[in-house]
C-alpha cells in the first residue's frame, strides 16, 4: 500500500510553483507531495525528496518501490558525481 504524500514532512502543507524542464510550464506542487505532473505537456517533477528517500524509514512506502529505487540511484550518482568517480555526461543519463 502506498501513502499519500510524505508521512516524514510538517502536515501544514505550502505551495510552491516551480518550472517544468520539460516545456517551461508551471507547476504547482505541495510540500507533502511526492510528486506533480505537468499539466501542460505530462511531465513528472519529484519534491526535492531525494535527500529525504536516503534517511526517512517511510521512504518506500511513501514514493513506492520503483521510484524508490530510482532516487537511490540518483543518489548515488550524485554522490560519485561530487566525489569524481563519474563524469558529468553519465549523471545527466542517470536521471532521465
Amino acid at each position: 500500500m502506498e501513502l499519500t504524500g510524505c508521512q516524514g514532512r510538517d502536515k501544514t502543507p505550502t505551495l510552491t510553483e516551480k518550472t517544468c524542464p520539460q516545456c517551461g510550464a508551471p507547476i504547482e506542487i505541495f510540500s507533502t507531495d511526492v510528486d506533480a505532473v505537468c499539466e501542460n505537456c505530462g511531465y513528472k517533477i519529484y519534491n526535492d525528496t531525494v535527500d529525504c528517500v536516503q534517511w526517512c524509514k517511510y521512504a518506500k512506502l511513501c514514493v513506492g518501490d520503483e521510484t524508490y529505487r530510482h532516487m537511490m540511484e540518483i543518489a548515488e550518482n550524485s554522490e560519485k558525481l561530487k566525489s569524481g568517480e563519474l563524469p558529468q555526461e553519465a549523471s545527466a543519463s542517470a536521471q532521465a
